[in-house]
């Protein structure tokens, strides 16, 4: 069986969150977008890990259920230490197999940071010391770095990640079976990195609110459970990613967002790391840091279907645009319109999930439900063409359905 899932998300005791978080606005939108496995999120803050106690049911395979969607323990936390002479912040994901286990990683954290400030912890331990932690705890705990190559908070970003996972994790480097590729690159971008041939390569939302669910995805093959999916991301049984166009995350290029800056790698090469507006040193984008590290060419096709494939049998990706930014632009409306969430709603009705809309249904069926020009929105996407400005320095880029 295939399932598709979200493993990176927020409940609303996370900063800078929707205070709408909640298990019964996350299911809502969970069936909205087609996904049938989520992660709970933030388990180690105290309130909410009462909240996942009182209203999720334990189905008896490590995963738990809400109103007919699963859920996964999981929860983000931010590594702030100092490790060879440098000061690190790396965010990485953890996800439990049960509640006692989970409620174990929080006690062996208490000491380590504030848990109950903020759903998305600081712990005073390197990736490293972390995952020793939890490897004492129980060796089915899956740790994962998150959005592996934003500058500041990835563990390979620019600021202050590292090199490689072997220069993170040490002889532990084993026990890392996956990394989140991050809304600012996509698979091919990774597998340059001949490192990563044996880590699953997954993507996640990272949502801050719940129609921001699903804007990255896995499609897992096995079986809806915890050791399924321990299994599926250790075996690399991943069906396919869906993801941002990379060039959309707000950390693809290199730049200067005061002085209004993009600088693509080859700009970086031919200028240096300085701010051509003011003199100081850019923020290293996503693209660039990868070009960095890169080891190699792999060498990648597409198929009928538009999902990008590799000649070293990786799973394949395809690259999406929301439903709600294509019903904007084809209503030529704002999103958060009446008219927009209407219209988005009917589809959603009509074709089972926004997934389904904007993968399987037919361009004719869509054309009869909303309108030619909404489904020429959604053709143009299948087929990549759209227009996309690059995000730099903590800008998101924009993407544009028809031309400007």
């Amino acid at each position: 069986m295939t399932y598709v899932a979200d493993l990176h998300l927020h409940s609303s005791y996370a900063m800078a969150t929707s205070r709408n978080l909640n298990f019964e606005t996350l299911t809502r939108w969970a069936k909205y977008k087609g996904i049938a496995l989520l992660a709970t999120a933030d388990f180690t803050h105290p309130l909410w890990f009462q909240e996942t106690r009182d209203k999720l049911k334990d189905r008896g395979n490590g995963l738990y259920e809400f109103d007919g969607v699963s859920f996964v323990l999981g929860t983000e936390v931010n590594c702030n230490a100092q490790q060879d002479g440098r000061s690190r912040r790396v965010h990485v994901l953890i996800f439990a197999p049960d509640l006692d286990i989970a409620a174990s990683i929080t006690d062996a954290l208490s000491n380590k940071g504030k848990l109950g400030s903020d759903g998305r912890p600081t712990v005073h331990l390197t990736p490293r010391q972390l995952l020793e932690t939890l490897l004492h705890i129980d060796d089915r705990i899956l740790l994962i770095p998150a959005h592996s190559w934003t500058p500041w908070f990835g563990i390979f970003g620019s600021k202050s990640g590292f090199d490689s996972l072997e220069e993170c994790f040490g002889d532990l480097k084993e026990h890392v079976l996956a990394i989140e590729s991050g809304l600012s690159s996509d698979p091919a971008m990774n597998w340059q990195i001949p490192e990563l041939d044996d880590v699953a390569i997954v993507s996640f939302s990272d949502a801050h609110s719940a129609p921001k669910l699903g804007r990255e995805l896995t499609k897992f093959g096995g079986a809806l459970s915890y050791a399924g999916l321990w299994n599926s991301i250790k075996n690399q049984n991943i069906h396919c990613t869906m993801e941002f166009f990379p060039e959309e995350g707000k950390y693809h290029n290199s730049g200067h967002r005061k002085c209004g800056v993009s600088m693509s790698p080859e700009d970086v090469r031919e200028r240096g790391e300085l701010c051509p507006a003011c003199g100081r040193k850019v923020t290293l984008g996503v693209s660039h840091r990868i070009r960095q590290l890169a080891q190699r060419h792999v060498e990648t096709w597409q198929d009928d279907s538009g999902f990008t494939l590799a000649a070293n049998g990786r799973p394949a990706f395809k690259s999406i645009v929301g439903l709600q930014q294509i019903v904007a632009e084809g209503l030529r409306r704002g999103v958060n319109t009446k008219g927009v969430q209407a219209q988005y709603h009917t589809l959603v009705s009509e074709f089972i999930s926004e997934l389904d809309v904007l993968m399987n249904a037919s361009i004719r069926d869509i054309s009869r439900v909303a309108g030619e020009r909404i489904a020429e929105g959604v053709s143009r996407v299948r087929n990549g063409d759209i227009a996309i400005e690059s995000g730099y320095d903590g800008q998101f880029g924009k993407v544009s359905v028809w031309p400007i």
